[in-house]
């Protein structure tokens, strides 16, 4: 196997991949748009991982989002960068899960659904 990846098939795909973006400090290694300026794929390198984002079309029958959760562990001293993700995600958060807090795994951890309809759970 070359790689694996996450793929996430969103409304407002180029909405999505500035705030992923902003919300991982991520880089952008692919961006191929179609015609009408919408994501045909995209890609972000978040820590070595890669997210690919790409836009649902009208009338697809899909649901923006998904229904399986990612999730980052930044591990020890990562807490700057869960902060960081928990301040961006929960603005317009579909369900939020509370605050960044210590769970049975992790010193500090949190779990919501974006703006987008992704899970996630990030944590230390």
């Amino acid at each position: 196997m070359f790689r694996s990846l996450m793929q996430v098939n969103v409304r407002d795909g180029v909405a999505a991949l500035e705030f992923y973006q902003k919300t991982f400090n991520a880089k952008v290694t692919a961006d191929f748009r179609n015609d009408d300026g919408t994501i045909a794929h995209a890609e972000l390198d978040i820590c070595g991982q890669t997210l690919a984002i790409s836009d649902l079309y009208e009338g697809e029958d899909a649901v923006s989002g998904n229904t399986m959760q990612f999730c980052f562990q930044f591990g020890e001293g990562g807490e700057e960068a869960v902060n960081l993700a928990h301040d961006m995600l929960k603005d317009g958060a579909l369900e939020y899960g509370g605050a960044v807090a210590p769970c049975s795994w992790s010193p500090a951890f949190f779990r919501l659904t974006d703006k987008f309809g992704v899970t996630w759970a990030i944590f230390v």
